[in-house]
């Protein structure tokens, strides 16, 4: 097999339309040529804006294809890569997710920006109630922050049911702050969740991938994290991880502003729970 054999079903697929494509569909075909492995990471947003293409565009090439979305599109694409790519036998499995691990905290903290942290860490000492939106994966790590901040004494709800989501974003206020956990910023309930809030004029704050997204457009601050994740590796432990860092610097600093408070809430909790130890 040639070095373009895992491009060959995707490409073949590409060239047999090729005759139905309009100017721009032509344009995002060579960037997809070009950039294959590239695109496996990129959202709509994110290729729509480096092809200088509309998102609607990108979905007609897609569909002109026979996929159903661009999700659909690069599932493709990862199914055609993951069974092409050979491991390194100089790394085992253990080797290389604590690697991914460690790059993902590492590639995390170079995108933070302290100033927009402090703000976040502001907005959420001084809000009146803290509501967390996050599904799936991404509603585990706003468990989390629950746990945290219950610690401390600061109340705090998640909700991961879609549904719950936008009910509950219609009786925010602006002493509310919403945090929306969404590894890539296109999740349609989140982002439809956030756009209820922001009617209401709660203050949000996007804990996300990407700087370019629909959940960003309703967002007050975004706070990046760097866990690439193409469609078979969704939900992995990896790109909780970085969500889990960000999460732990906002606890950590609501922490440091409260700290007598937040050392008496720990030391009633320790008092509390030390019941349930044998």
């Amino acid at each position: 097999m040639n070095n373009h054999g895992e491009q060959l079903k995707l490409t073949i697929l590409m060239e047999q339309n090729k005759n139905t494509f309009t100017k721009s569909e032509h344009k995002l075909h060579q960037y997809v040529l070009e950039r294959f492995e590239e695109v496996l990471y990129q959202s709509l947003t994110e290729i729509s804006i480096a092809c200088n293409l509309g998102e609607a565009t990108v979905l007609r090439f897609c569909r002109k294809l026979g996929f159903k979305g661009y999700q659909d599109f690069k599932f493709s694409l990862a199914q055609e890569l993951s069974s092409q790519q050979k491991t390194n036998n100089n790394e085992t499995y253990i080797d290389k997710i604590k690697s991914n691990m460690t790059q993902v905290i590492a590639d995390t903290h170079e995108l933070l920006d302290a100033d927009t942290l402090q703000q976040g860490i502001d907005k959420i000492s001084n809000a009146d109630e803290v509501i967390v939106y996050g599904i799936s994966s991404s509603g585990i790590a706003g468990l989390d922050m629950k746990n945290r901040l219950m610690r401390i004494g600061k109340n705090i709800e998640v909700v991961t049911d879609p549904h719950n989501q936008v009910i509950r974003s219609v009786s925010v206020t602006d002493k509310t702050v919403v945090i929306a956990i969404s590894l890539t910023g296109s999740t349609k309930d989140i982002v439809d969740a956030v756009q209820e809030a922001k009617k209401n004029q709660a203050t949000v704050i996007a804990i996300t991938n990407y700087v370019k997204s629909p959940l960003s457009k309703y967002s007050d601050l975004i706070l990046l994290t760097s866990a690439k994740e193409n469609p078979l590796d969704s939900g992995s432990l990896v790109s909780k991880v970085s969500q889990l860092f960000v999460i732990d610097l906002l606890c950590t600093g609501i922490a440091m502003t409260q700290y007598e408070h937040a050392q008496q809430n720990k030391e009633m909790i320790a008092k509390s729970i030390s019941s349930k130890l044998y």
